[in-house]
């Protein structure tokens, strides 16, 4: 799950800064803006569904990968897991 949880993270920080090319966070337009996102940009509603659905998927990839750590004892291996912690912090 370790390298799902990568491309899930290469995925996020991509459509991400595609989405934010095109986002206005002013209160007045932040709705007109997501509304431009899908129906004017070349496939920004898939841009958009990659992305809530990407987070999703990356945070059940990450569970999964911390579950097996734990369920096959990699705890044990201590300078791994303080690594993984970190980055999870």
């Amino acid at each position: 799950f370790g390298s799902l949880l990568g491309i899930c993270l290469i995925i996020q920080i991509l459509t991400g800064l595609f989405l934010a090319m095109h986002y206005t966070s002013d209160t007045l337009t932040a709705f007109s803006s997501v509304a431009h996102i899908c129906r004017d940009v070349n496939y920004g509603w898939l841009i958009r569904n990659l992305h809530a659905n990407g987070a999703s998927m990356f945070f059940m990839c990450l569970f999964l990968h911390v579950g097996r750590g734990i369920y096959y004892g990699s705890y044990l291996y201590k300078e791994t897991w303080n690594i993984g912690v970190i980055l999870l912090l």
